[in-house]
């Protein structure tokens, strides 16, 4: 086991420290898994954990559990030895891989979601170790529960990163430097975005990308509004190009008939080949997403448009972190944060429609200044 060297605030080098005596002897450990399912952005913020346990095991193997969909995200990640996925919502899937997860003979288990699955799963490892929140919904199917985050990290309000390293913290796994996230670039998906790039001409021009889509109409702001923005970046000399799934054309659609600007539209990119454009950008633009915590990840400048979302939860690491160049950009009222479903006090989401083109505009200059080169 190692730790890494951080430079405090005095200027004297101190290692990164544990929240918490070790609660089982580490030397003995040879595999761990990380239960992380759900989302993009529930992933790339758990890449400080799988850094942390990498750094403080260096010989132990390091899995993850993703769902499938979302797994490509972590391909070439130089902090897990294996990934391992499940289908969503696939019952055969799900007694294959408690099977293949038992068979691993894992020796500790942290559980990072907390849901049904996710919990079912931790507990078919058999590991001897079985780590959770106390305050899970099926705590009693793990053998390790650790007190709230808040508790953990003595803190009023913690981040998804910080909630999380908690539980390895809590542990005697060294995360007091609140590492980063991080998303590798691989080669193969450089190369492909680098002829794409080539092919419209922006092979060696900054650029900057836009995403104007979200999961929720609480989190969407206005294609007409990214039409400006994408507007005033040309101005700028910043040509734009704007990533969304097959499925999200129409707003892609929406913002080319409000803009005068050219626009480059890649709807078709794989989550490798995300990460790869995503780390060219001289700028990243969006709304508070999972492509937007792969943004921070690979350290690329970045201005977040936020609606219904708890910012202190959910904003990218890079800006609560050293980092990036970052903004968050919001409109707060008295309703927000809210789960984001649905609106529940207005007809339409007026915490994201309010939200001004100027102050995104201005946001956009900063993190330019900020970040030049």
């Amino acid at each position: 086991m190692r730790a890494l060297r951080m430079r405090s605030l005095d200027g004297e080098d101190r290692a990164p420290q544990p929240l918490a005596p070790a609660r089982w002897d580490w030397k003995a450990v040879e595999r761990v898994l990380v239960v992380r399912l759900r989302s993009i952005g529930d992933t790339v913020l758990a890449t400080p954990s799988l850094f942390a346990l990498k750094r403080f095991l260096p010989h132990a193997a390091v899995d993850i559990l993703l769902e499938d969909w979302v797994a490509p995200v972590l391909e070439g990640h130089p902090h897990v030895d294996n990934i391992i996925t499940v289908e969503k919502g696939g019952t055969a899937s799900r007694v294959r891989v408690a099977r293949q997860l038992r068979r691993n003979r894992y020796d500790v288990v942290y559980n990072l979601h907390g849901g049904t699955t996710a919990t079912l799963m931790s507990r078919a490892t058999g590991a001897r170790y079985r780590v959770g929140l106390e305050t899970y919904q099926y705590a009693r199917l793990h053998n390790q529960l650790s007190p709230s985050p808040l508790t953990v990290w003595k803190r009023e309000k913690t981040h998804s990163v910080e909630q999380q390293l908690a539980l390895l913290g809590w542990t005697g796994v060294p995360v007091s430097d609140l590492p980063k996230t991080h998303l590798a670039v691989t080669d193969a998906a450089a190369a492909r975005i680098g002829a794409r790039l080539e092919a419209v001409g922006l092979a060696v021009v900054p650029f900057v990308v836009l995403h104007p889509a979200a999961a929720f109409a609480t989190k969407q702001w206005s294609a007409q509004n990214f039409a400006r923005v994408a507007h005033e970046l040309a101005e700028r000399g910043l040509p734009v190009v704007v990533i969304t799934t097959p499925d999200q054309t129409a707003t892609v659609h929406d913002l080319m008939e409000h803009s005068t600007a050219p626009i480059v539209s890649m709807s078709d990119l794989s989550l490798p080949d995300v990460t790869a454009l995503l780390a060219r950008a001289r700028l990243f633009v969006g709304n508070d997403s999972g492509i937007a915590h792969m943004a921070a990840a690979v350290e690329t400048p970045l201005v977040v448009v936020f609606g219904s979302s708890n910012t202190v939860h959910w904003r990218p690491w890079a800006s609560g972190a050293a980092g990036a160049a970052a903004e968050i950009v919001l409109e707060e009222m008295e309703c927000q944060p809210c789960h984001g479903y649905y609106c529940e006090k207005f007809a339409e989401p007026e915490c994201i429609k309010r939200v001004p083109v100027e102050r995104v505009l201005a946001a956009v200059d900063r993190v330019l200044r900020e970040s030049a080169v």
